[in-house]
């Protein structure tokens, strides 16, 4: 899905490491959210409460789900799944446009 329709958008950013990764929450009419951001190259650690998918729409990264030692290399177009209550690593080695949606 390339655009969203009938939604709210929140104007303020959810700013994280300094300014490296920024996003935008969006708010469906059902209340499911989903955010929209930018990561700048850099290695970053991100926790979770609820499950995600995060499809990365362009750009190159590795992540490494918590409680595993594999690191896994994503591109624009590809996607992977988050378990809720977990963290995980990301290493992005090209600017990278994301959508995170959260699962129940």
């Amino acid at each position: 899905m390339s655009e969203f329709n009938n939604v709210t958008i929140t104007r303020e950013a959810n700013v994280y490491f300094d300014g490296n990764v920024t996003s935008r929450t969006v708010t469906f009419a059902d209340g499911v959210t989903k955010t929209l951001g930018i990561m700048m190259p850099g290695e970053y650690t991100f926790g979770t409460v609820k499950a995600e998918l995060m499809e990365i729409m362009a750009g190159e990264l590795t992540y490494c789900l918590d409680g595993t030692d594999e690191w896994i290399s994503i591109k624009g177009g590809e996607s992977f799944n988050v378990p809720a209550d977990s963290s995980f690593d990301i290493k992005v080695t090209q600017l990278a446009d994301y959508c995170c949606s959260y699962l129940d």
